[in-house]
């Protein structure tokens, strides 16, 4: 058996190799964007997508797959930042679990912006203030974020990929015991999903909704006898102590965010797209406009109504569906749903999430 000694020099000889091949392939980055077309995006999901499940089908262990897809995507994200910084838009303050998704799908290479809501992160990508977006979309336990829905109907954005997120709510506070504390900040999204936890054991502290987590943890480091229920990150960012890690009552509460761009991707071999329709005012409207879907065998995977923000009583149908707009069934299908149709538009194809 080897001894420390020469394991820690074998590993010295490893991390060398590793150096080397990472300079390598930034070198061989930037004469790509020496020959990349004009004008065309730094940042194509549907090529990172492809990467990192080609590393994670390939990968034996030990690392889990979900390292390896972060170990590669850090090393992407500082790839693209010789050609060019990315500056990626989010619902802030920093710290919340909308920037910690932002940088688990970009890496830590990019500028992060925090925005106030989430009409002002569409706003910085279509007024060109930033390169990319993160929204909020839909929530497992919680449901469809309704005003990314809204807004997503007028704006010339477009989804350009979609990151699901594990959502893991923790109880943070200046207080050395929960015995002490008798508020709790977070917003209500966060205190609906940890409900359950705090009327086990924190029954008489006030539950106080605030704009966003990361608000809460900071309103949590300046105010004596208070709690924050956050994420780790606004934990780290606000320096606020954890007293209990994972208070979420679903254990597999999970956000999808939505990544909006200026422009269309290709197809990267498993992909989603995303519709807004509107039906005219018939019996079986509804069920004449997916229909095509079953017949042409497209999986629709999600299904949401919001009312029409102009006509009283007419809804708007938002669809997540199976498969790219240049496959050929998918195309098939959306010809006939667009001429059952009033209003047809295609939010976006992109990769599915690489978890």
């Amino acid at each position: 058996m080897a001894d420390l000694s020469e394991l820690r020099q074998r590993i010295d000889a490893i991390d060398d190799q590793m150096l080397k091949l990472i300079s390598e392939r930034a070198n061989i980055a930037i004469e790509v964007a020496h020959v990349k077309v004009p004008g065309s995006p730094l940042y194509r999901p549907e090529r990172e997508a492809m990467i990192l499940r080609r590393m994670q089908a390939a990968n034996a262990g030990p690392l889990s797959s979900d390292a390896v897809a972060r170990i590669f995507r850090e090393v992407i994200s500082n790839c693209m930042a010789l050609e060019q910084p990315l500056v990626i838009a989010f619902l802030g303050p920093e710290g919340t679990f909308s920037h910690a998704a932002a940088a688990k799908h970009f890496g830590t290479a990019p500028t992060f912006e925090p925005c106030p809501t989430i009409d002002e992160v569409f706003r910085q990508v279509e007024a060109g203030t930033a390169n990319y977006a993160v929204v909020p979309v839909v929530n497992s336990t919680e449901g469809f974020v309704a005003r990314t829905l809204d807004l997503s109907i007028s704006s010339p954005l477009k989804v350009c990929a979609e990151i699901d997120f594990r959502v893991q709510q923790n109880l943070m506070s200046m207080e050395a015991s929960r015995d002490t504390i008798t508020r709790v900040f977070s917003h209500s999204q966060s205190l609906a999903q940890t409900a359950g936890w705090l009327a086990r054991h924190l029954p008489n502290a006030e539950r106080i909704a605030v704009a966003s987590n990361g608000e809460a943890a900071r309103l949590a480091s300046v105010t004596p006898g208070t709690a924050a229920i956050a994420g780790e990150m606004a934990a780290t960012r606000y320096s606020v102590p954890i007293l209990f890690r994972n208070i979420e009552d679903s254990p597999n509460n999970t956000t999808r965010f939505w990544v909006l761009g200026r422009q269309d991707v290709a197809a990267s071999g498993r992909d989603k797209t995303s519709l807004i329709l509107s039906a005219p005012n018939r019996p079986g409207a509804v069920v004449d406009l997916i229909e095509p879907l079953k017949r042409h065998g497209v999986s629709m995977t999600h299904l949401e109504s919001r009312p029409s923000p102009d006509r009283l009583w007419e809804y708007f149908f938002f669809l997540d569906i199976e498969g790219h707009v240049s496959d050929a069934r998918v195309a098939a299908a959306l010809a006939e749903v667009k001429a059952q149709s009033s209003y047809f538009k295609v939010v976006g194809s992109y990769p599915a999430a690489v978890l």
